[in-house]
């Protein structure tokens, strides 16, 4: 079952376990290393006062490579993904030491009600979500786990990086101010993928150039044809690496700040120059575009004026990672004869909504405009009157029901500041986060054990 699918349908996609630049680690190759026969439980990495052992690095390569497959991707070689994998299991360790340090927990009972909603969410009861697992070749005591550390680092994020953000006025009324440069149109999304040559902090002028001849081999091989997922997953010191380096659906306010002119500028398919920062040395490629503002053949009549906002609740139920698209469509009309009935639109939506963030708000999405959400929802606003619900219709995120809680209002000035705000502080978390875990790589002891090739283990 895909690692990154079920993170993302419990919100947690911020927080998926990441890799860092591999600096001041002592490359050890111990004398029993390469002998044959070596001990599954032979050490690979010493961490601060933690060790990572060879059975735990092959059970995460196979892992890894049966993700990559599932995609599509071919795996990079042996030797670069094993690096790979234990620059992960390296930061994990770092991750959980941290968490422990500022007396972070996720008791069982928080535990148990994740795998309840998880479960819901991929169309499963619990029973069938664990044959699912098994069936995966994981035992379900470690898939526990996994996402009891998700949860973990989510909380260690918001300990660490979320509390301490503030966004001033001033970075609002700058953000407003560039958009129309910025940003061609709020309605535009990017789908993008990114690969990063790391320096160390203080590089020195050798390692500059050391990473930066690096990163131009990168770029020429993918200029000749090579494959950006597989190049990504072998190379790439990004947290995404080992999903190819993909960065997902971003608007252009959601992007980077490193980016954020970039992107726009580039066709689909299309790879940007290096881009220098003090991280290191990154290529971006452009994979798709897509405009939410209209639906093809949706007639003017039911697209909502661009300046008017509305004030809205919705439900969620996305198609199982096990499931046809039609399970979701079933449960989604279950829903709508319960909302028929006279059911509270807000406590089903708190209770079935498989929208984490809203449904935590009894699915209320605030006041929003719909050029900002899926085409889809366009026509269905058109027909509904204060306090009616919509009938399930499909997007690309699942099956949705939408209700119109308050009239349609002038977007104002207020409300686009918000919005921008909010865009900001999503932007800085994820850059604060991406640098707070390459501090706390940069910061540790580490000491890796890996023979001179992995191939064959």
């Amino acid at each position: 079952m895909n690692k990154l699918l079920l993170a993302m349908a419990l919100g947690l996609s911020c927080c998926i376990v990441g890799m860092a630049p591999v600096v001041n680690a002592a490359l050890v190759f111990g004398p029993d290393s390469e002998t044959p026969g070596a001990q599954l439980d032979a050490i690979v990495a010493v961490v601060n006062d933690d060790i990572i052992t060879r059975r735990e690095l092959n059970e995460a390569i196979a892992t890894i490579e049966q993700r990559l497959r599932q995609k599509g991707t071919p795996p990079p070689p042996r030797e670069e993904l094993s690096r790979q994998v234990l620059e992960r299991l390296i930061l994990t360790k770092l991750q959980l030491r941290a968490a422990e340090r500022d007396g972070i927990v996720v008791d069982d009972p928080t535990l148990n009600a994740a795998m309840e909603n998880l479960a819901r969410q991929n169309n499963l009861s619990l029973s069938q979500l664990r044959e699912s697992v098994e069936k995966d070749g994981m035992s379900f005591a470690n898939f526990r786990e996994e996402i009891r550390r998700e949860i973990l680092f989510t909380r260690l994020r918001q300990r660490v990086v979320d509390s301490q953000m503030q966004i001033s006025d001033q970075e609002v009324d700058n953000s407003l101010a560039s958009l129309p440069r910025a940003i061609p149109s709020a309605n535009v999304e990017y789908h993008v993928a990114h690969i990063l040559i790391a320096l160390p902090e203080g590089p020195t002028p050798q390692q500059v150039e050391a990473a930066q001849e690096k990163a131009q081999g990168v770029l020429q091989q993918l200029r000749q044809g090579a494959d950006f997922k597989q190049l990504a997953a072998g190379v790439s010191a990004d947290r995404q690496a080992l999903e190819g380096g993909d960065l997902g659906w971003r608007t252009a306010e959601r992007l980077p700040s490193l980016f954020a002119d970039i992107v726009p500028r580039l066709q689909p398919g299309q790879i940007s120059d290096l881009i220098r920062s003090p991280s290191g040395f990154h290529i971006v490629k452009l994979l798709e575009v897509r405009n939410t503002a209209a639906t093809p053949g949706t007639p003017a009549a039911t697209v909502p004026a661009a300046d008017q906002v509305y004030h809205l609740r919705h439900v969620l139920i996305k198609a199982g990672a096990t499931d046809p698209d039609t399970a979701a469509q079933q449960r989604a009309q279950q829903l709508y004869e319960r909302l028929q009935r006279g059911e509270n639109f807000a406590a089903l939506a708190r209770s079935q909504s498989e929208d984490t963030l809203s449904a935590a708000k009894g699915g209320d999405l605030g006041w929003i405009s719909p050029a900002r959400l899926p085409p889809e929802f366009q026509p269905e606003l058109s027909k509904l009157k204060v306090g009616e619900f919509s009938r399930p219709f499909k997007t690309p995120y699942g099956w949705h029901i939408v209700q119109l809680v308050e009239p349609s209002k002038q977007d104002t000035e207020e409300d686009r500041r918000t919005r921008t705000r909010e865009a900001l502080f999503k932007r800085r978390v994820e850059e604060e986060w991406n640098a707070w875990l390459r501090r706390l790589r940069d910061e540790a002891y580490v000491e890796i054990r890996l023979p001179k090739t992995t191939t064959g283990q």
